[in-house]
């Protein structure tokens, strides 16, 4: 079998989309919610000397001499040319002020006032700490407070080091003596010290040791609550309340109310401080009813107002005696700070024009609530506006809108849907809602299964299987029938 193979060199034409910088730049202007784009756009003002900031009084200005051909256009129709210049608007300015008497003012002396100043209401509740600790700062804090010798205090910092997201100690103790190469005895007593620390439960190894450790703190540690932890913990998982009632003999409605009691305690521990601290939210856009109609704008209030400098004019301009490196350096920040201009306005109206949409698709739930929520996609959303679904999906992607409804990330408006005997389709969202509001009217003594709750909601005219109902149900946090009966 003759194959000839050799190297040889060819042209070839082809078309292909090239990812320059700066539309890598734009996509990522268009992502980025509005706290990170305000620093972005601080940076810029920072590095580009062609970009400067416009004040709110300029900005004023600037809308009023644009307004002003239009003024002087209809005055000069409107306006004999006699009549012009009859009002001398010097002629105000003829007189002198009054000199002010600063005796009157300072006869009685100085009076220290404490003056409060002037702060928008809006911008106060838009106000959060610079600073919120975690959860294993809060910890450590602690730890320094009773811990003096060092080498029991870097024990204690491995072990809050070891503790994952729901408050849970994961290293096993003979590892840590190990590591540090010390007797099991002395890692137990630090690790027993840690789990006094606030929030009461953390630091334990499992579910029931955090629960002992909660109603320890509550001072309950030999309450009948401890002794089912301690001795029914398995049929309480199970919810077997007869056998726990038999062996402590007792009724099955006390050991309910027991299982209630510990019910109240908390599972993860650790999320009650947090582990990255508090997170606020500020949503990016806001929708509000104006008469009839919910309107959508951006909330951008805190975003600087760009505008290209001018004091560089002089500078830009080629000829004799002139350095071509400076020019070409004004030159090219004045083509950047033209295009971050163009960029930012062009992502304003992107985000005006997908909130429109998703407010023209989802109507019914501003008026009705969650329960009236439609199936919607990104495709159906792009479509609408003309643009691509990547771009809906840059848009969307890590926003959140205001509503008279409350904070929602813009991810919550797009579900897929479930058919419905007239044809028609509802969201996913909205049938999760039903399966809630079904199980909250539900009688406690007979939870409704899966299997009834499919026939309630096919008699609202919903097509959904038993396995449905049972993913949202577990998506909900609902247990399943048997668990949540009560006696």
């Amino acid at each position: 079998m003759d194959m000839n193979l050799r190297l040889h060199q060819g042209l070839h034409l082809r078309q292909q989309l090239v990812m320059t910088q700066r539309l890598q730049q734009a996509l990522k202007l268009l992502q980025v919610p509005t706290l990170e784009l305000e620093q972005i756009l601080r940076q810029e003002l920072q590095a580009n000397p062609l970009l400067e900031e416009l004040e709110s009084e300029e900005e004023d200005e600037e809308e009023a001499r644009q307004e002003a051909p239009d003024a002087e256009n209809e005055g000069s129709a409107d306006t004999a040319p006699e009549d012009q210049g009859a009002i001398d608007p010097a002629g105000e300015d003829d007189e002198k002020p009054e000199p002010i008497d600063w005796d009157e003012y300072f006869k009685d002396g100085f009076v220290m006032e404490q003056l409060e100043p002037e702060t928008d209401d809006e911008d106060q509740l838009e106000r959060v700490p610079v600073f919120v600790p975690s959860g294993q700062q809060t910890l450590i804090e602690q730890l320094n407070m009773v811990m003096t010798d060092p080498l029991d205090r870097r024990i204690g910092e491995y072990i809050i080091g070891s503790l994952n997201g729901d408050g849970y100690l994961m290293a096993p103790v003979r590892e840590i003596a190990a590591f540090f190469e010390i007797e099991t005895e002395r890692v137990e007593r630090i690790l027993m010290v840690i789990q006094e620390f606030d929030p009461p439960g953390v630091a334990a190894r499992d579910l029931r040791e955090c629960l002992l450790l909660q109603l320890k703190a509550k001072d309950r540690a030999d309450s009948p609550e401890a002794h089912v932890i301690r001795h029914h913990f398995e049929a309480l998982k199970t919810r077997k309340f007869a056998d726990i009632a038999r062996d402590m003999k007792v009724s099955v409605q006390e050991v309910q109310s027991i299982a209630e009691r510990i019910g109240e305690l908390d599972p993860k521990p650790g999320l009650a401080t947090g582990g990255e601290g508090a997170r606020f939210i500020m949503p990016d856009l806001v929708v509000q009813k104006v008469d009839d109609e919910y309107v959508a704008y951006l909330n951008d209030g805190n975003l600087p107002r760009l505008r290209v400098s001018r004091a560089y004019e002089d500078l830009s301009q080629r000829g004799p005696g002139r350095d071509n490196k400076t020019v070409q350096f004004i030159d090219e920040k004045r083509r950047y700070a033209e295009w971050i201009i163009k960029t930012i306005e062009q992502r304003r109206r992107t985000m005006i024009k997908v909130m429109e949409a998703i407010v023209q698709q989802q109507k019914d739930f501003f008026e009705h609530g969650a329960i009236a929520l439609r199936p919607l996609t990104l495709q159906q959303v792009a479509s609408a506006i003309g643009m691509h679904e990547s771009t809906v999906s840059r848009v969307t992607k890590q926003k959140y809108v205001q509503t008279p409804r409350g904070v929602f990330p813009l991810k919550y408006f797009f579900s897929a849907g479930l058919d419905t005997e007239e044809g028609e389709e509802v969201a996913a969202k909205a049938v999760k809602e039903m399966i809630q509001e079904i199980v909250a009217k539900e009688n406690p003594l007979r939870p409704l299964s899966d299997k009834k709750i499919v026939d309630m909601l096919s008699a609202r005219g919903l097509k959904i299987a038993r396995r449905t109902v049972a993913k949202y149900r577990e998506q909900l946090g609902i247990l399943s029938a048997r668990m949540r009966k009560k006696f």
